[in-house]
């Protein structure tokens, strides 16, 4: 690089000090897990239905079409106001009752219900050692707003307490149900 290419690189840099620094958003994960005394296919038989989301204790209601075969569709209602009420459409992608594990893509919700965007997420159900099972919820996601300088209640942080509530309280909905292991 000759000596005037790098006067006016830096003299481009010098310009615009915040380019280098500019990105959009960083792809959230999280994962989250629990342990409960009842044996896999028990907690399989509760969770392990895509079209039954009842044991979660934010859902009022919910329809869907397909099952548990690939692109089965649910939408969650978070209200006794149906349509015209909190809800988040789904879609399913993947199923394994062998393995007791299916994944699923948010399609639609709104920011102010679920302050994320592009979210996927994975629930799985296995043996834990000494008995009893273990639940693993997990998701992957973008905040709520796409461009850089997201108001608070869109940011990484809001999306990351969101989703983290709402794994929660399903967990502990699952250990209310079923009762934690013995030590």
């Amino acid at each position: 690089m000759n000596r005037r290419t790098l006067l006016m690189t830096g003299a481009a840099a010098a310009l615009l000090p915040g380019a280098a620094l500019a990105h959009g958003p960083t792809r959230q994960k999280l994962t989250t897990s629990v342990e409960v005394a009842a044996e896999p296919a028990d907690v399989w038989a509760v969770i392990g239905d895509f079209q039954d989301m009842s044991w979660h204790p934010a859902v009022v209601s919910q329809t869907g079409e397909g099952g548990n075969e690939i692109d089965a569709t649910r939408v969650l209602f978070l209200s006794d106001q149906g349509d015209a009420g909190p809800k988040i459409a789904e879609v399913l992608y993947k199923y394994d009752a062998t393995k007791m594990t299916y994944s699923y893509r948010i399609t639609e919700v709104a920011v102010e219900v679920l302050p994320v965007t592009n979210y996927s997420s994975h629930l799985t159900v296995t043996a834990r050692d000494g008995g009893g099972s273990v639940v693993e919820w997990r998701g992957a996601f973008y905040r709520g707003y796409p461009n850089n300088d997201p108001p608070p209640e869109l940011s990484d942080e809001a999306a990351l307490e969101a989703v983290g509530g709402v794994y929660k309280a399903g967990l502990d909905a699952l250990v209310e149900r079923f009762g934690a292991p013995a030590s």
